[in-house]
Parts: C-alpha cells; sequence; structure tokens
C-alpha cells in the first residue's frame, strides 16, 4: 500500500529544521515519523550569505530526519521567511464577461489579476508572489460568503491578500534545498505553514494574530472569519533578548540564553525582568503598531497565539498581555483541532505545518509554485550544460 508522506523544510536564521509526516487516508490523521534539526550556518536574518554552509546544515538536518523516519528524502515542501516577506491588501473589480451574468473561474482570475496590477510598482520590483489568499468578495455591491463561481450579477469585487518574497532570496532557498538532494515540491509563506497547526478554527473566525519569535526576526500573520487578512515581519528577534541580557549582566551569550529562558535565579530578578521587559516591550509595540495599521488593535478575541524558538522566554506571556491588551498564550501544536504530542516544542510549527500542508492541500492559500520551481530548475540544468563535455 503506497505511503502518504509528507516532508517540510524550515531554514530559519538560527536552526534549520525538517519533519517528516504520514497521513492515515483511513482514520484521516497524521502522524509525524521523524525530524532533524542543525545548527543555521551561512544565514542572516533569513537570507543566505554562503550557500556552501547551508547546503551542508540542510543536508545534516534531512540526515536526522531520514535516521528518524526510515524514510529516504527526496522531495520536500520549503518555507519561506525572513525580513524579505511581507503581505500586501490589493482590491479590484470586473465586469461578469458572460451573457448570462453568471460568473465563471475566467472572471475570478481577471478579478485577481486586477488586483495584482493595482500593487505599487516599488511593492512588487524585485518580488514574487508565493501566497494569494482572496479576503473577501462582492457581487453588484453584497458582501458574498464563499466563492462566487456559479453565482449571478453584472460587477465582481473582490480583496486579496498577496504574499511575495524577494525572488532573488526565493531562487537562493530552492537553489541550497536542491543542492542537498531534494527537490522542492511547493513553498509557502511561514507564518502561514505556523498557523495550520498552532491555530483552531474557532480562534481564526474570531480574530486572532500569531506571532513567530524566531532568532533574528518576528513575523505576524493576523486572522479573521477563518481568513488571513494581514501578514508581517519585523527584523527583531529572541537573539536581541540574549545579547541585552548577556551586555546587562555582563555574561557570556550562552549563559544569557539560558538565563532568557529559566530565569536565573543566581542574577539579581528585577534587573533581569527589566532587561528582558525592555526588549519584549519593543517586539509587541512593533505588533501592535501594524494592529493599529490595519485596525484590529484590541479587538482580536482570541487575542496572540505566540510561536517560535522565542516563545519560551520567561514573561512573555504577561508582557504580550501588558503591551497588547489581548489574551496571550503559548502556542501547541495541533493539527485538525487535536494536540499533536510528538513534538512538544511550539519551534517545529512551520516545519510541521509544511507537512500537513503537502498531506491536506494548498488550503486556498498557494500560488502554484510548481512552474516557478520548475522554471529555476529549468534554467539550472541550462546553465550546468555549459560546462558538460
Amino acid at each position: 500500500m503506497t505511503r502518504h508522506i509528507a516532508v517540510g523544510i524550515d531554514i530559519g536564521s538560527y536552526q534549520i529544521k525538517v519533519v517528516v509526516a504520514e497521513s492515515d487516508p483511513q482514520t484521516k490523521t497524521e502522524r509525524i515519523i521523524g525530524t532533524g534539526i542543525a545548527e543555521s550556518k551561512g544565514l542572516r536574518h533569513g537570507y543566505i550569505m554562503n550557500s556552501s554552509e547551508v547546503v551542508r546544515s540542510i543536508r545534516k538536518a534531512a540526515a536526522q530526519a531520514e535516521k528518524t523516519s526510515g524514510v529516504q528524502i527526496k522531495k520536500a515542501y520549503l518555507a519561506v521567511g525572513g525580513v524579505g516577506l511581507t503581505g500586501y491588501t490589493s482590491q479590484g473589480a470586473v465586469m461578469v464577461s458572460r451573457g448570462d451574468s453568471e460568473i465563471t473561474d475566467l472572471d475570478v482570475k481577471k478579478v485577481q489579476e486586477v488586483c495584482e496590477q493595482e500593487i505599487p510598482g516599488p511593492l512588487s520590483l524585485n518580488r514574487k508572489i508565493i501566497n494569494v489568499v482572496p479576503i473577501a468578495y462582492r457581487i453588484d455591491g453584497k458582501t458574498l460568503m464563499g466563492r462566487p463561481q456559479g453565482m449571478k450579477g453584472l460587477k465582481l469585487e473582490t480583496r486579496i491578500l498577496f504574499i511575495s518574497a524577494l525572488e532573488q532570496h526565493l531562487n537562493d532557498l530552492i537553489a541550497a534545498v536542491g543542492e542537498a538532494g531534494i527537490i522542492v515540491e511547493d513553498v509557502m509563506a511561514a507564518p502561514l505553514a505556523s498557523s495550520l497547526v498552532t491555530l483552531t478554527k474557532a480562534q481564526k473566525v474570531a480574530g486572532v494574530v500569531l506571532a513567530n519569535i524566531g532568532a533574528e526576526t518576528v513575523s505576524i500573520v493576523v486572522f479573521e472569519n477563518n481568513i488571513p487578512i494581514s501578514l508581517e515581519v519585523f527584523p527583531i528577534g529572541s537573539n536581541d533578548i540574549t545579547n541585552d541580557i548577556a551586555l546587562g549582566l555582563k555574561i557570556p551569550l550562552e549563559e544569557a540564553e539560558k538565563v532568557k529562558i529559566s530565569g536565573g535565579s543566581t542574577y539579581p530578578r528585577k534587573k533581569l525582568e527589566e532587561i528582558i521587559g525592555a526588549r519584549l516591550s519593543d517586539i509587541f509595540e512593533l505588533i501592535d503598531s501594524h494592529l493599529r495599521k490595519i485596525n484590529r488593535n484590541g479587538m482580536l478575541p482570541a487575542g496572540i497565539v505566540i510561536t517560535g524558538g522565542g516563545s519560551d522566554t520567561t514573561s512573555i506571556e504577561d508582557q504580550a498581555k501588558d503591551t497588547l491588551k489581548l489574551p496571550s498564550r503559548i502556542a501547541d501544536l495541533i493539527a485538525d483541532g487535536v494536540t499533536r504530542p510528538q513534538i512538544k516544542n511550539s519551534m517545529w510549527s512551520v516545519a510541521y505545518g509544511l507537512c500537513i500542508f503537502g498531506l491536506n492541500g494548498d488550503n486556498g492559500y498557494s500560488r502554484n509554485n510548481n512552474g516557478l520551481i520548475k522554471e529555476y530548475f529549468s534554467k539550472l540544468w541550462k546553465f550546468i550544460q555549459q560546462f558538460l563535455p
């Protein structure tokens, strides 16, 4: 019997994580059968600075995942993150093309193209759209719940969240994974991948912000009515907290990292709280500023859910609650509403979410990047052919 297996690769600035998951078609549940982790080398803020070091790190993490899962990794889904990731909401409208006023896939495609053309030039220069999320449709001025195909009207309007990445950065990531001997099946924005296994449907419907605190970046995605409505990445992360502690307490970075997580009973508690609190305040004020920008500050009933490697920082929940004036909690790893105990630390959420993405479909977020990936490898092969005898 054919096994349904998917692999997710999360290339972060601090660590590269690989998760292998298997789906049982009878019970319609997923289970994690292997994981691999390696220190990220050759990366800065998610950008590849030294490709050969990155390739070695990917191979190391993949080898661990192969060993624990007993599965040879040939294909994988890849997360795209870093400060080059951004979201932009655009609106557009078209007149329905058919004489009987029935809306077709062609009309939906046309209105999406109109929305894409409305993205300002500076925001599309050197960028590649990787995920497209329709937020809302309107037919003849009336808001529609659901898909418009098959309904009738004269004018179709829509609002779409376009998530894009720097094209060069995206190509570099795909190339590094390819050089590690793994074919990239599709790509997905890291915050969306994480949301698939850290947020429940009830949270997404009510309104929630998911904050993934990485080593050098903080990425957020805001949900409302079960739809992601905004995405942003900030150039600040948990390494900044570690550096502040090291400077403030005059201790080595390794010790500062331990103190950040445990609280460090051997150091002045008040001073440590001030150091950590100041940097966490910076992080959550950036998030609050973005929520104000989209008119959602203090307006998300499900509050903020915190994930990523930095989520284990001491007192982070209280700081988020105080700054954002919202309910706050650390994420659990879930899928289909069921908590998954195989991986307890939410730092695995992006790689695990990619597996769910691969096993269960694109959840309506995919740009269908297969063409992009095939185009990249076609160009790479033509380049290699120049040096063949």
